[in-house]
């Protein structure tokens, strides 16, 4: 018996989610700004999946006031690497829909979902990481903090606004092109 193809219309969707992931790639996929009295243009770190851009240097100066650890791209060491995950798996999702391999369809939203679920817990990770491994000594002394990976919050005299950006919404929306197939050829 042959193993179950996708349609062709269920193939184009997991390619496009294929060109999603890649196209994330050119943009930013989280963010937060940093408002404050003194600062009411804002300060921001924006995280690529390859890079860290921003105030970084304005912030890592504040931020030893109250003895957070310096923000880098060494920092991170996901951001070496997950560009190629990210290509990996767009490659799988070309294969996929070029073989039209249902079994490949399941077996990658399980990895996406997985992929998704890590990187939420990382960034989470991350938050708490800086928030709550504060220098001792550090001249101002706040309560340690965790950071939401996406709202508001308020630390010292300073607003901050954690988002998601275009990046992670292309990447959304790659999740939703492989959903399409699975609601489009369920069994009656």
């Amino acid at each position: 018996m042959a193993a179950a193809k996708l349609s062709p219309l269920s193939a184009v969707f997991v390619g496009a989610a294929g060109g999603l992931l890649l196209l994330s790639l050119a943009f930013p996929w989280w963010g937060m700004d940093f408002i404050a009295p003194q600062y009411p243009e804002g300060l921001e770190i924006i995280v690529y999946p390859n890079r860290l851009e921003g105030d970084i240097d304005i912030i890592n100066g504040l931020n030893h006031y109250i003895g957070m650890k310096p923000f880098s791209e060494e920092s991170f060491p996901e951001l070496g690497y997950l560009s190629y995950i990210v290509i990996a798996m767009a490659i799988a999702a070309f294969i996929i829909a070029f073989t039209r391999s249902k079994r490949g369809l399941y077996v990658f939203i399980a990895a996406f979902l997985i992929g998704g679920a890590l990187g939420l817990y990382d960034i989470h990770r991350w938050l708490a990481d800086f928030g709550t491994n504060l220098n001792d000594n550090a001249p101002i002394d706040i309560d340690p903090f965790v950071p939401p990976i996406f709202g508001e919050n308020r630390i010292a005299n300073f607003t901050t606004f954690s988002y998601f950006a275009t990046g992670a919404y292309l990447v959304g929306a790659a999740f939703v092109c492989l959903l399409v197939p699975l609601w489009k050829e369920r069994k009656t």
